[in-house]
């Protein structure tokens, strides 16, 4: 399919979380993670037999890691498998080469929209056959000599409209070195993933539209319960992870009961769910949708090539999004988790230090501005917070605007983890990441959202940045702390500064990390004002 359009800034953040005791916060000590594990040897043409057939991947930069690109998990969702559940692939005869990503699910085409270089971007090409997973490992899993190893799913951000699970920062061959598998997927995007309209909710025997791109990321999860071990892959030790988008769709997956099963651990990276956040009823969303179409019935739209029908569903600017439709978000999340209606897993979870940065506005407001912005956002309690947050002069207020959003962030992270403290058991484990990439261009974007990226991934290399040994020290500390999650629900291990899980405390990620309370007393207590009860049990918002 040809290329589309100008695209879509990948923003969005969400949050669910599970605390409890933890030894106390320990001062951070120079880290020495745990080593990598002994690089099997190379396989050159590494194969695997999955349920639709034979497929044969490539080596990794590391020879000793296998790679299988664009595996296909689901059937092309084109013509009249347009707005359905997935269903499942073809089988195939012969061995399927897995040496190339498949195409990424239509969006506009945008390779760069800073603080997001290419990087960070997908830069194939788009198509509705897309649904498709990649699979990064040690070569030697294939032999399944040892012991299964644990796997994670991560899912892409994109604000729902845009990624692929091709961007070359989710590239899992370093966390693939330290005994990981790691599978990245692609899901419908945009008005194929997430349009609605009263015809397809008649057509759907649950009476559901609207949630296609979290029906795939479930099927994408049902794959690898049914074909993981074949890579030597542990099913019954999944870790489900995403950023942005994706830790909006960790946190409704969380609470699906068809994701039951599917995963055990989570990651959500900006990150926390912000309990005041509404997510549109079906009967709305419907109603959107109708407009959308333009007296257009959903066969008709069927009919149509992908592009016009992206064009047509996207000329006002529709936000693309999951809804509550009842069988795959059965509520509001906020009322789900209140009614503890939620999968008990560990949770690691967090924000970066400057999430708005790459807004015009950021830390640039004036005094006059500044006192607007605090009346508006908080109300009564907006002489407390400007009393936090004094300012005297526009410099002051650029700079106290940024605090308060920092504050902002934190303060919703440790409500998000204090309300699954009440629903569950599982402990969860909160982080502000503080390191801003090296960028002697553009210094304004600082920690800017998704920038903990390359580190967690353990992929500075794939950015042209002026690195120093504190970033790789970084990388080499973060990675660790995710992989010790993914493997046993618990970031901590030896050598490695203690991450508590108390719900008010956080680790620091930066050039010093530090683990200690989220927020200092008062911004704490003022800043919880913000997060009135979400309404009584059992009440749909």
């Amino acid at each position: 399919m040809s290329s589309i359009g100008k695209a879509c800034v990948p923003l969005a953040l969400a949050c669910t979380a599970t605390p409890s005791s933890a030894p106390p916060p320990a001062a951070a000590t120079a880290a020495q993670p745990p080593a990598e594990v002994s690089r099997p040897p190379a396989i050159a043409q590494p194969e695997v037999t999955v349920e639709s057939g034979r497929l044969q991947g490539v080596a990794g930069k590391d020879a000793s890691i296998a790679v299988f690109r664009g595996v296909p998990y689901a059937a092309p969702p084109t013509g009249e498998r347009r707005w359905r559940p997935p269903e499942p692939p073809a089988p195939w005869a012969g061995v399927r080469s897995a040496a190339t990503f498949s195409k990424s699910c239509v969006q506009e085409l945008q390779r760069s929209l800073l603080p997001w270089t290419e990087e960070f971007m997908f830069r194939n090409d788009v198509d509705e056959d897309c649904l498709a997973l990649n699979v990064w490992l040690p070569a030697s899993a294939l032999s399944k000599a040892g012991p299964p190893l644990p796997v994670l799913v991560y899912v892409h951000g994109g604000a729902f409209s845009s990624g692929s699970g091709e961007v070359a920062l989710y590239d899992g061959e370093a966390l693939a070195r330290k005994g990981v598998i790691v599978v990245t997927i692609n899901y419908r995007l945009g008005p194929f993933g997430f349009f609605c309209h009263p015809e397809l909710s008649a057509e759907s025997p649950q009476q559901s539209c609207g949630n296609y791109g979290l029906l795939d990321q479930l099927s994408a999860l049902g794959w690898v319960q049914r074909n993981i071990a074949a890579f030597g892959g542990d099913p019954g030790n999944v870790t489900l992870g995403g950023q942005s988008a994706g830790a909006s769709s960790v946190h409704y997956l969380t609470q699906s009961p068809l994701a039951k099963g599917l995963f055990h651990r989570a990651i959500a990276q900006s990150g926390p769910w912000d309990r005041r956040q509404k997510t549109s009823p079906r009967a709305d969303a419907e109603k959107r949708g109708a407009e959308l179409a333009a007296g257009l019935s959903v066969a008709q739209l069927r009919a149509l090539p992908a592009p016009e029908v992206f064009t047509r569903l996207t000329a006002h600017g529709a936000r693309s999004r999951p809804i509550v439709d009842g069988w795959i978000v059965p509520d509001q999340l906020s009322a789900l988790l209140e009614r503890g209606q939620l999968h008990d897993v560990p949770l690691l979870t967090g924000i970066t230090a400057d999430e708005r940065s790459s807004q015009r506005e950021y830390g640039k407001l004036t005094l006059a501005e500044w006192q607007s912005f605090v009346h508006m956002e908080y109300g009564d309690s907006a002489g407390a917070v400007l009393a936090l947050y004094p300012a005297s002069n526009d410099a002051e207020a650029g700079a106290q605007h940024k605090r308060l959003l920092r504050d902002s962030g934190l303060a919703t992270l440790v409500d998000c983890r204090s309300q699954r403290a009440r629903s569950g058991k599982s402990r969860d484990f909160g982080y502000l990441f503080e390191r801003a990439i090296p960028w002697p261009e553009h210094p304004e974007y600082q920690a800017f959202h998704s920038s903990e990226l390359p580190y967690v991934f353990d992929n500075l290399a794939v950015l042209a940045r002026p690195w120093t040994d504190a970033d790789r020290e970084l990388a080499e500390l973060a990675s660790s702390y995710w992989v010790n999650f993914i493997r046993q629900g618990d970031p901590n291990g030896p050598g490695l500064p203690t991450w508590p899980s108390a719900s008010d405390q956080i680790l620091r990620l930066g050039p010093q990390p530090s683990a200690g309370p989220a927020l200092e007393p008062g911004p704490a207590e003022v800043l919880a004002r913000r997060f009135a009860p979400a309404g009584p049990p059992g009440a749909s918002q």
